[in-house]
């Protein structure tokens, strides 16, 4: 079988055996293990390894060898070689497995295979038969470049990083789960020198969490240049779900292509301030983090007009200069509203009134910010003055709030402490409250050559796409308040929901998505599926990685 990846830089276990694809993108550089080719084994024997974990995977995969040196007679002399090399690599291996219960015995096994079954949405529970907890890249290489080797047909790799994935994406069914959050966090940054050209940076592993890497970075007054809304992710897991083919395909390749073990984020300045505007109401003090001179401008405002709505998302999402940060949601009943309204330290005077004698009312809100890391002159209040202006949001319903920029960009951990608090955070994927989320973006800022799928967006008067809009329903079951069919009614009704927006004029696409079948895929990429199974082809083409996506099915080694 053929050593695949030919076309990107160094390897991980050696510098021919496993790839390390860098390369710069959006202020990312990415090093993602992938599924080498049989050519990879002989140079791992001339790396001295630790003895002191070797037994542990000794016993797993001497099992494996036992089970290849009885599968066919006929290949004796390849099974006896193949059996030496596995009791050569396991003695030297610094890796460790968690095995059965016979092995070990049920205490420590039980709790990690727990964990590595259970995701966020608490509704796929897929066992693995063993855990890895890599302390390198290297472990991971190791494993990968064996499984690509051998003939363990049945054999599935799921990288699990903090356990946000909601429809088991991350796991692997009676295969093999790698916790990444065992490899060092460790996080380097350099930061770049007046008279030195480049950009600040920081190196960072792929089970990093962004919360950690904000707080390094901001001790030297660096922050990355983008965000996800919650910082309690694993870097390398929001890459992948958002030679140099290996690098974009890697990009929201939903794990399919290589694990991302290290990843190279650019950084900027931090804003001296920054300054947030919102209209509508959160009721929590602010929390002291340490950054309380990097301040935010933090606004809220409301509609009752959906076309109004989007119309003034539209123009601040269009003003990229000025604005940082834009976010849209609806406001359908009191429960939500309170709910959206943690975070935002300000009494918001706004009393909607939800429900008239003909009908029901509907509310919007959109909030944005902005930093307060302004040309000489001019204040994050005055930009805040002249963007409010152009708006059409409700008569006087427009708040502001100044917050340290820390918690601005930790808002949405304060609401799952909130809700933790209440016993209200482990749902099942919340009866308690549909919110949904409809914040837009520019497509064209959006490189083509990456895996992600993205809806087709109106074309603007110079030809380029324009605004796509991200629609998040966030719903929950309680099981201790819900019937037994809640549940399932939900799902059923989220399937109709994405069947619906997929078809038609909308043509959207799932975020985290979650299909029944090959043709669901395949209509999910478009006209990129052809490049996607193509990527598939060659760089995992035994279709180890990324089980519980439920995209390709394992093959055999003696197929290729």
């Amino acid at each position: 079988m053929a050593h695949f990846l030919s076309e990107v830089s160094a390897l991980l276990i050696d510098d021919e055996i496993c790839s390390r694809a860098e390369h710069r993108h959006g202020g990312k550089v990415l090093r993602a293990v992938h599924v080498g080719g049989a050519a990879s084994h002989a140079r791992v024997l001339r790396r001295e390894r630790e003895p002191v974990r070797a037994k542990q995977l000794f016993m797993d995969l001497s099992c494996f060898g036992r089970s290849v040196f009885f599968r066919s007679m006929e290949f004796a002399l390849f099974c006896t070689k193949v059996n030496i090399l596995i009791l050569i690599l396991a003695l030297c291996s610094p890796c460790k497995f968690i095995q059965s219960p016979m092995d070990f015995g049920p205490s420590n096994l039980l709790e990690t295979k727990s964990s590595a079954s259970l995701d966020f949405g608490r509704i796929v529970f897929n066992s693995p038969s063993a855990v890895l907890r890599p302390q390198s890249p290297r472990d991971i290489s190791l494993l990968l470049t064996f499984l690509s080797a051998s003939s363990f047909s049945k054999v599935t790799v799921a990288a699990r990083g903090a356990g946000h994935s909601i429809y088991g994406q991350a796991q692997a069914l009676d295969g093999i789960v790698i916790e990444m959050d065992s490899i060092p966090s460790d996080i380097y940054i350099h930061k770049k020198r007046d008279d030195e050209s480049g950009f600040s940076y920081a190196d960072v592993g792929g089970g990093a969490l962004w919360v950690e890497l904000l707080e390094e970075s901001l001790k030297l007054g660096l922050a990355p240049r983008s965000w996800t809304d919650y910082l309690y992710l694993s870097i390398g897991g929001t890459l992948s779900n958002g030679g140099i083919k290996l690098f974009y395909a890697v990009l929201g390749g939903l794990g399919q292509f290589g694990i991302i073990t290290r990843a190279r984020i650019l950084l900027q300045d931090a804003p001296p301030k920054v300054r947030l505007k919102s209209c509508q109401c959160f009721l929590l003090h602010v929390i002291n983090h340490g950054f309380c001179g990097d301040q935010v401008k933090w606004t809220r405002a409301f509609y009752d007009d959906f076309d109004t709505f989007t119309g003034d998302q539209e123009l601040l999402v269009s003003m990229p200069e000025l604005v940082d940060y834009v976010e849209g949601f609806i406001v359908p009943n009191e429960q939500s509203l309170l709910s959206t309204s943690v975070a935002f330290p300000a009494h918001l005077g706004f009393m909607p009134e939800f429900h008239h004698v003909s009908s029901a009312k509907v509310y919007y809100c959109i909030e944005f910010a902005v930093h307060d890391f302004q040309p000489e002159g001019t204040s994050a209040e005055q930009v805040v003055e002249k963007i409010s202006k152009q708006m059409s949001h409700m008569p006087s319903l427009m708040y502001s709030v100044e917050v340290s920029y820390f918690d601005f960009l930790n808002r949405v951990r304060m609401e799952e402490m909130n809700l933790r608090s209440r016993g209200l955070w482990e749902l099942k994927y919340n009866s308690i409250f549909l919110l949904k989320l409809i914040p837009p973006l520019l497509k064209f800022r959006w490189d083509a050559n990456t895996s992600v799928a993205l809806p087709d967006a109106p074309t603007g008067g110079d030809g380029v796409e324009q605004v796509v809009y991200i629609v998040g329903m966030l719903r929950s079951a309680n099981p201790a308040s819900s019937a037994a069919w809640c549940l399932d009614d939900i799902l059923r009704h989220n399937r109709q929901i994405a069947e619906a927006a997929s078809a038609g004029r909308i043509g959207g696409k799932q975020y985290l998505a979650h299909h029944p079948s090959l043709l669901h895929w395949r209509d999910h990429f478009g006209r990129h599926w052809n490049r996607f199974a193509a990527r598939k082809n060659l760089f995992d083409p035994l279709g180890v990685l990324a089980p519980g996506q439920g995209i390709f099915p394992r093959v055999p080694a003696s197929t290729l």
